[in-house]
């Protein structure tokens, strides 16, 4: 790369051993010094990496003593001749080489920071996310910033070889129901009137097909006013595409493709063809439609395997139409008291809501040792033992509750397991579709159907019979790509005929009229020729997240919120004054 000789020749990651006796000009942060009497030695960093920088007291005493005076984060420019280092650092690429300064020039002073600029930094987050500006600097925190501009460009990369045309679409659109509560802005010209920022490009992207675009996508930004997780922002980022033309196989090869190229460029990592794995299946056996298949260990259905008996818990749940499932803990048998204790807590715990937890051990010595002995003969517990394939040094796990919390639980138990007993490995990647998903839902309070995702989904052909006579057993051509046990992308075949889309209106409940208010625009271009369409949206947050390796996905967005969606660094959300409400039409009382 070439540089500014003004400022510097070069950067701070450049040099190596084949440069020795150049002359240089480098600029950066001091990052750490060490005075060892006759010589002071300065590490010096910008954004490349680290360069040791050599002042000698023998050779220029008023150049080292300057050097002394040095604070971490000075801003210094420094000119001087490359050599070779006589401790060499292997740990980074200048290791071999180092500058023996002569002439030490300081472009600006700092303040001490509050944090040291180093991956293992002894500044909290919220801390960090004050000074994030600071924080930036820190060379794992740089470094997952160009993962993500390189995971950008290799994306650009592959859809504009593909024919994908990148169009931008408003950011002050018609709130419009996603399943999540609006931003709203108010408008000045129109008053009472307002905005809202969009959640996600959805209808737009599919007018662009309907305007003949036929392959679309845009690194789009997205807001929904929500409850904040590590997972979640206010303001997040997605790969938003679209295609005309395509069935759900045209749109898994292409954006299969694409994660493909992006693993390649990345880290150089050729994946395998992705499997696909029904959404039924992975409720029933991992308790979740994004389960982590880095490790094995399914849920077993044990309903029909534990009747006949006198255990009054297990009748009570077969009777009332419940599930008594479990999990195999390979290798856990001699787990304690205590450790069990924990697990019945972690199922208990408010967030999961199980009664308790049932285990059979199935120990070295070839016993069997259970909390249900009382119930169930040795002869019985190995039949049990045989539908998880239950070998000496096992530990079976069994949950007892309504169906949907059963297999919730076990699910997450399942993850709790597998981060206590090291199952997973940090370099494995489980990557893999997880098709045909419900078209509709059950109203949690009215149980009445409900869009699962959104109202522009197409029904799956083979389930169009049961569109009036039971609409929750339509599924939908709706898709989501599943890593690591996270959701990085979701879609589905779109709605392309105005009679489908009135009818799934009809069965949502939509009024006439808050038909015609939400979504007129949309059913009224239906009206012109829309073609078959499918896309779907890549989280690009979290799938950063995933290959820089970070916590959250705050670690990946430069400028985050915090968990209360609070920006440390600005102190927003703000004030304003009366003045700028009574711009825009609104009186606080």
């Amino acid at each position: 790369m070439q540089s500014s000789t003004f400022y510097r020749t070069h950067h701070c990651g450049q040099l190596r051993i084949s440069d020795i006796e150049k002359e240089v000009i480098l600029t950066g942060w001091v990052n750490k010094s060490r005075d060892l009497g006759g010589m002071t030695f300065v590490d010096m960093r910008d954004r490349y990496g680290i360069t040791q920088l050599v002042f000698n007291m023998e050779t220029n005493a008023a150049l080292c003593e300057a050097a002394r005076k040095l604070g971490r984060e000075f801003v210094i420019q420094v000119k001087g001749k490359v050599a070779e280092r006589s401790n060499k650092n292997n740990n980074i690429p200048t290791g071999e080489i180092e500058i023996i300064v002569d002439e030490l020039n300081i472009l600006n002073h700092s303040e001490l920071p509050p944090f040291t600029m180093e991956d293992e930094t002894d500044g909290g987050e919220e801390l960090r996310m004050k000074y994030r500006y600071l924080d930036l600097r820190r060379p794992q925190m740089q470094k997952r910033l160009m993962i993500r501009a390189n995971m950008v460009k290799a994306v650009r990369e592959y859809l504009d070889a593909e024919g994908f045309v990148e169009i931008e679409t408003p950011m002050l659109i018609k709130s419009t129901p996603e399943g999540a509560r609006d931003f709203i802005v108010p408008s000045r010209l129109q008053p009472g009137l307002f905005y809202a920022l969009p959640q996600s490009p959805q209808i737009l992207k599919q007018l662009l097909m309907v305007s003949g675009m036929d392959r679309y996508y845009q690194i789009a930004k997205c807001f929904r006013d929500e409850d904040f997780r590590g997972d979640r922002q206010p303001e997040f980022s997605q790969i938003d595409c679209e295609m005309s033309f395509v069935r759900q196989e045209d749109v898994w090869n292409m954006f299969e493709g694409m994660v493909k190229y992006v693993f390649k460029k990345i880290k150089n990592m050729e994946l395998p063809d992705f499997n696909r794995l029904p959404y039924l299946d992975a409720i029933k056996y991992y308790g979740t439609d994004k389960p982590d298949l880095r490790f094995d260990c399914k849920i077993v259905d044990l309903n029909e395997a534990v009747t006949g008996s006198e255990f009054a818990v297990f009748n009570n749940i077969i009777s009332s139409n419940g599930l008594i499932a479990g999990i195999n803990a390979k290798g856990c048998c001699e787990y304690s008291r205590k450790q069990i204790d924990e697990l019945t807590e972690f199922v208990k715990a408010p967030q999961r809501g199980a009664g308790g937890l049932i285990y059979i051990k199935y120990n070295l010595d070839g016993t069997i040792k259970s909390s249900i002995d009382k119930f169930y003969n040795e002869d019985k517990l190995k039949e049990i033992g045989k539908l998880f394939n239950a070998q000496s040094g096992d530990l079976i796990l069994i949950v007892a509750d309504k169906i949907n919390r059963t297999r919730k639980v076990l699910g997450e138990l399942r993850l709790e397991l597998a981060k206590k007993q090291n199952w997973i490995n940090k370099d494995d990647w489980s990557i893999f579709w997880v098709v045909d998903m419900p078209l509709f839902e059950p109203d949690e309070d009215s149980g009445e159907p409900i869009f699962a995702h959104h109202p522009f989904c197409s029904p799956h052909p083979d389930d169009f019979q049961y569109m009036d006579s039971d609409p929750l057993r339509v599924r939908a051509q709706s898709y989501d790509l599943v890593m690591n046990g996270n959701e990085i992308l979701s879609g589905s075949i779109r709605v392309h005929d105005k009679t489908l889309q009135e009818k799934i209106f009809k069965i949502l409940g939509f009024s006439e009229a808050e038909k015609e208010k939400r979504f007129g625009f949309l059913v009224n271009a239906f009206k012109y020729g829309a073609p078959p369409h499918g896309g779907l949206a890549f989280g690009l947050d979290r799938w950063v997240q995933l290959m820089a390796g970070g916590e959250t996905i705050r670690d990946v967005i430069p400028f985050p919120k915090n968990n209360a969606g609070k920006d440390l660094m600005m102190d927003a959300p703000g004030e304003v004054d009366d003045k700028q409400l009574e711009i825009v039409g609104i009186k606080l009382k």
